[in-house]
């Protein structure tokens, strides 16, 4: 698992695998760098390791280029071996290992909040010290640095940018945790992240250099986690109460102020230092992440000093592999580096005063066209907002309904909940698991069962193409007193694709998402669904940019388990569902309307075409 830990860090992840690799010669990269590590006191007396490698012979004084991690700063010798072909050489490499970590002295505390009351450190001060010492202490430096980090590391670049040290002159948070709660990590909209939660918590807090694995006793782990009565019975049996983050996940169900106090987009609200934010639109971890932290900046952008990047990618798939595909969709080009040339000259322009310094303020990319589209805002100003209602007999339509009577139904049992991507369910970090791509998995493996319900278009007669937005409007009920609500907006290809026989009636999930109707009124104060009684529902789908083509179709599907990404919801109401009994447990009929009254929709931003 510590190889596999290593990879999750996302940024420049074939230089942290590296580094976790057994010991090998040295490399012409490595003799082209000079090697050595620091231990920097912090303002409180704790001592941060940090990994140096800086240029040999280099002829003019270079900017540092800093990452703060919690995999482990040996992975600064990756980045030196393939610091040309990545386009990040010419600068001396720092990694650091944040506190209670690896090398480093202190306590690790996941997500550690902003600096409360009398707390006198976070990782943004961490940040600051650190970035005051190299400056001062590493020979033959310019004085300018700039940060980058995918995932957790993603996350310590986004702080950096807090009360930023002054030679901070550039910042590239890419995947950043931004939201654990509502978006990212550990629960989306309420749903906790079963699989994941477990498993990365597992990993980080049983040891501080990742030295345990994670120990499920079956391969499937579809067939593990549901061995398991309640969330209860799974802590008792992983001996989860050891991690200060299951704790808080059982003592913090709801979106409370420990979760709000470590949400990246509710304390970085403005941009003091040029930021280019990074991420994937089937990133399977953190796709949340950098469109709410974009959001959060560009509110206050006057200066323009916010960029956003979104590309077809897997979780930290950007820093190093071609981007010529996901699974089985292919781009037609090699997007991995397209965007890598793009993080070049944003570096070299703002720590070195090379090129021109144009950049576009939102890089999007289009899996529809293939094509990247640059926007001056984003979400486009002049979107169109529409809304694809379902219809009777499993019909959508941006027409709305107009029948005072109309539903579909399906029951949902706990006991036979809906996998999330085919099975088996590999340990996330394994190396047989297909985690990377489950996103971009054909949806044809759960359409048409029983407890999916499916509404989709004719074929389009001209293409659609949404930019921004994307979020469905249920209005359901159930004959419990709790439910979950998964919506997926979903491109279903033409029968007949040349060239691509796999790809014929494909189902590409375009965006998807869950949330747990508990949380229908506030996320703060989770109340019991009215059994039998219809009730609105919001799932936010996020945001994107594709474009539906013609002769394909569009599809929504909704269901009320995906497991064992998440956990199941009794069905029944609990305070806390982390406490609940096996006996909460039951099928529940849901039904969704798609009536005059109760227009269940899937609201998208429409880019208006022009002739």
């Amino acid at each position: 698992m510590r190889r596999s830990l290593v990879l999750i860090a996302g940024a420049l992840s074939a230089a942290l695998a590296a580094a976790a690799a057994p010991a090998q010669q040295p490399t012409a990269g490595d003799s082209a760098y000079a090697r050595t590590e620091a231990k920097i006191p912090m303002r409180d007396g704790v001592k941060l390791r940090v990994v140096i490698f800086a240029p040999r012979g280099a002829a003019a004084p270079l900017p540092i280029l800093l990452q703060r991690t919690p995999y482990n700063a040996n992975g600064a010798i990756g980045v030196a071996r393939r610091a040309k072909e990545i386009g990040l050489d010419g600068y001396i490499i720092v990694f650091g290992d944040i506190r209670g970590r690896f090398g480093s002295e202190g306590t690790f505390d996941m997500n550690r909040p902003p600096r409360l009351g009398s707390q006198s450190i976070d990782e943004s001060t961490d940040a600051y010290d650190t970035i005051e010492w190299l400056v001062k202490n590493l020979p033959n430096n310019n004085g300018k640095v700039g940060t980058i980090g995918v995932s957790y590391p993603g996350w310590l670049t986004a702080v950096t940018g807090m009360g930023p040290h002054p030679a901070l002159k550039a910042i590239s948070p890419q995947a950043p945790m931004g939201d654990t709660w509502m978006g990212d990590d550990f629960f989306h909209q309420g749903a906790f992240r079963l699989s994941y939660g477990t498993e990365y918590t597992w990993s980080m807090e049983s040891s501080s250099d990742a030295s345990e694995d994670p120990s499920p006793s079956r391969y499937d782990l579809y067939e593990w986690y549901r061995s398991f009565p309640t969330l209860g019975a799974l802590a008792q049996a992983a001996r989860a109460d050891r991690w200060p983050t299951w704790r808080r996940f059982e003592a913090h169900p709801t979106y409370d102020s420990a979760w709000q106090a470590r949400a990246l987009p509710r304390y970085m609200g403005h941009a003091t230092v040029p930021t280019l934010v990074v991420g994937g639109w089937w990133d399977q971890e953190d796709e949340y992440g950098p469109l709410a932290h974009y959001a959060a900046l560009e509110r206050t952008d006057t200066a323009g000093l916010t960029h956003l990047v979104m590309g077809p990618w897997y979780h930290g798939q950007w820093s190093s592999d071609s981007g010529t595909a996901l699974g089985n969709i292919h781009f037609g080009r090699a997007t991995g580096l397209e965007y890598r040339e793009l993080q070049s000259r944003w570096f070299a322009y703002w720590l070195k005063g090379e090129g021109d310094g144009r950049f576009p303020k939102a890089w999007l990319f289009d899996a529809g066209t293939n094509s990247w589209r640059s926007f001056d805002k984003w979400p486009p100003a002049d979107a169109a907002h529409r809304r694809l209602y379902f219809r009777a007999d499993g019909a959508l339509s941006f027409d709305p309904p107009t029948s005072p009577e109309g539903s579909d139904q399906f029951t949902s049992d706990p006991a036979h909940p809906v996998p999330y991507r085919p099975r088996p369910v590999e340990l996330t970090y394994s190396r047989p698991s297909r985690w990377r791509r489950w996103e971009t998995e054909d949806q044809r493996f759960v359409d048409g069962r029983p407890d999916v319900l499916t509404w989709q278009t004719l074929p389009l007669t001209e293409a659609v193409t949404v930019a921004g937005d994307v979020v469905a409007h249920l209005y359901a009920s159930t004959t419990g007193s709790d439910a979950d609500w998964v919506a997926k907006l979903i491109d279903v290809y033409p029968d007949t694709v040349p060239g691509r026989t796999e790809m014929q009636g494909y189902e590409l999930m375009v965006t998807g998402d869950i949330m747990r109707g508990r949380y229908r009124k506030t996320w703060e104060h989770p109340e019991a669904i009215p059994a039998n009684a219809i009730q609105p529902f919001t799932v936010d789908l996020h945001q994107q940019a594709y474009t539906f083509q013609k002769g394909h179709r569009i599809m929504v599907q909704v269901q009320s388990t995906w497991f064992p990404l998440y956990d199941r919801n009794p069905q029944t109401f609990v305070p806390n569902i982390f406490k609940a009994r096996a006996e909460d447990y039951k099928a529940r009929v849901h039904r969704v309307y798609h009536t005059a009254r109760y227009p269940s929709n899937v609201e998208i931003d429409v880019l208006v075409v022009t002739r």
